[in-house]
């Protein structure tokens, strides 16, 4: 399916850029959260005129982005958990963990905006993860798992 995109979306596009992509990722989930729409003569004329409003609306966000990047970049956040005496965790801390804490912290940050890379943590200490508050704003936060008394 040919798709305009309507905002810049990690490894497709930046905003106007007509793609091609597998019709169940468009239709389930760049059309209805309003990324993309199908690429018809009269969309892409619509589009047009609508550019640099669309422009000015990603401008904002990514300057959003950015401000709050400034905030959360280099903070940390602590997670108890139960853990064993060897210092393995019973379970793990995941992204929705970490959201939530940093939610308390006043960040608005959801789980699918927190990467880890090695997957969850299993084990109590200090932890890098990234935090993509935009496609172009990752800042690096420090994830401190101690064990619950």
């Amino acid at each position: 399916m040919q798709i305009i995109l309507l905002e810049r979306v990690l490894n497709l596009g930046s905003l106007g850029d007509v793609v091609r992509v597998k019709d169940g990722y468009a239709r389930n989930y760049l059309i209805p959260t309003g990324k993309a729409r199908r690429a018809t003569e009269a969309a892409i004329k619509e589009f047009e005129a609508r550019r640099a409003e669309l422009e000015k609306a990603q401008a904002d966000k990514l300057a959003a982005a950015r401000a709050e990047g400034e905030r959360l970049g280099g903070s940390s956040v602590t997670i108890a958990q139960k853990a064993g005496v060897d210092g393995r965790l019973f379970g793990s801390v995941t992204n929705f963990d970490i959201a939530t804490a940093l939610g308390g912290q006043g960040f608005k940050v959801d789980k699918a905006m927190v990467r880890m890379p090695n997957g969850p943590i299993k084990a109590v200490g200090e932890h890098g993860v990234q935090v993509a508050l935009h496609s172009d704003v990752v800042v690096e936060v420090t994830v401190v798992v101690t064990p619950e008394a």
